[in-house]
Order: structure tokens, then sequence, then C-alpha cells
């Protein structure tokens, strides 16, 4: 960790912090074919196992901390991170992440390698259609309501939206519990 006054940046190998049951996942959807979680089937008993399926990983990590009045006058701002592997000696981005699970719910098996490599400022443009195809197949939208909800809950484009003035609790950041 580096420090200069009320400025911080820590970066380097870290524990996984993210609990996340993988088994739990599968029990609770329909994961066969390329419907990719779009297909319940609980069956009246919980799918949970309470095994983190990240107790071993380990992940490069970046934080920074700075005054909360450096992001004045707007304080809110988005945040996206890209977590990527070294494969035949290049760095591939294997996920990204803003919203929690946005990968595994709205992309399919066949969209997720792109969506995962995408970068945020073309999300609107590139996924809009497969939001509302997805929430009008899954929730009954209409395309009008579909777009409605996308923007109500600012889903496109895939960043986690964090404004410090408000109370720190999904889908205002996250907070470790």
């Amino acid at each position: 960790m580096v420090s200069s006054g009320d400025y911080k940046v820590a970066a380097g190998s870290r524990s996984d912090a993210f609990f996340f049951d993988f088994d739990g996942i599968k029990n609770l959807f329909d994961t066969s074919g390329n419907r990719n979680f779009t297909a319940p089937h609980l069956g009246g008993k919980s799918p949970w196992t309470g095994v983190d399926s990240d107790t071993t990983a380990n992940v490069f990590s970046m934080a920074v901390e700075l005054p909360t009045a450096e992001l004045a006058p707007r304080p809110e701002f988005r945040i996206w991170g890209r977590c990527s592997v070294l494969r035949d000696g290049e760095l591939v981005h294997a996920n990204r992440a803003g919203h929690p699970s946005m990968s595994s719910f709205f992309n399919t098996d066949d969209t997720k390698v792109e969506h995962n490599a995408g970068e945020p400022v073309n999300d609107r443009e590139r996924w809009t259609d497969q939001f509302v195809h997805l929430l009008g197949h899954t929730g009954g939208y209409s395309r009008e309501e579909a777009i409605a909800a996308i923007d109500e809950h600012g889903l496109l484009p895939d960043v986690l939206r964090f404004d410090p003035s408000k109370p720190a609790a999904y889908p205002n950041g996250r907070t470790f519990t």
C-alpha cells in the first residue's frame, strides 16, 4: 500500500472476498442447453449448500481510497471490474462485473464470452435487444416495459453505481457482510 495524506492505493494478490455458492446456483437454475440460468426448477427445497466455491481462489486487486469531497460536484460514480486470465501468453478478459450476476442472468452461453470481453460504453447498443427479449420471455414485459425496467434499475451499461451521500448497500455499491 502507498499513501499520501488522505489518499491510499493498494494493489496485489488477495484472497477472493466474494462468497459464491456455485453448487447452489447449479441447484437453483437449469443450466442445460443455451438458456443459462433462465429456467428455475426449485421444486420446493432450498438450493443453497452454504459452501463457498471461491475459498481457494486468489485475485489481483486494486483499491483506491480518496476523500469524498474529491468526487464533487456530482458525487455518484460508476464502477466496473474486469477479471482476466493468462492464456497462451496473453491476458484474456474472462469476466467483468458491475451489477452482481448480470452476466449470469442476462447472457446465454453463446454471448457470455463477447459480453465479458466488451466495454460498458458499448453495452446499451449491443445488449438492449437481448435484455428486452429475455425480460419479455421470462416476465411478459412488452418492449417499452422492458426498456423502462432496464432504465429504472440502471442495468445498462453494466456498471455498479455508488453515491457516497447515500448508505452503502446494493444497489448503491456493495458492502462486505
